[in-house]
């Protein structure tokens, strides 16, 4: 492992995910998933968000495409959670949606409206 790179990709990940979400995913490491959390740090982190020409909004809307596109609901919530810490509005997550529901399926983008509702509930109520 290079651990410059991890680091570095450690602290993209605070500033994009929140350091709740990063200590919560070190207090779950375990010597079994220890490999792949070094393995997100590193390349998911520290080499593919850390690359320059994309900023980080557009790399999280991305992935909301693609991970609706996957049905992974439970990790587009943690890119939906993350958006006000990389200038994700809500206005941007409804047009990804929006885009998905033609190119993905009607049930792809309607599970990750209810997730989007979900988390933006969330948001307002801790305001």
């Amino acid at each position: 492992m290079d651990n410059e790179r991890y680091e570095k990709g450690q602290a993209i990940r605070r500033e994009v995910l929140g350091n709740e979400y990063v200590d919560a995913a070190a207090r779950t490491t375990t010597d079994f998933n220890r490999p792949f959390q070094e393995l997100i740090g590193e390349y998911v982190w520290g080499t593919l968000w850390a690359r320059p020409g994309i900023d980080r909004r557009t790399r999280a809307m991305i992935n909301l495409g693609m991970l609706t596109a996957l049905g992974r609901t439970e990790e587009v919530k943690i890119y939906l959670k993350a958006g006000p810490n990389i200038g994700l509005t809500r206005d941007d997550v409804r047009e990804v949606l929006m885009q998905t529901a033609i190119y993905c399926g009607i049930p792809a983008a309607l599970d990750s409206f209810r997730a989007a509702q979900e988390v933006f509930n969330e948001q307002d109520a801790a305001k």
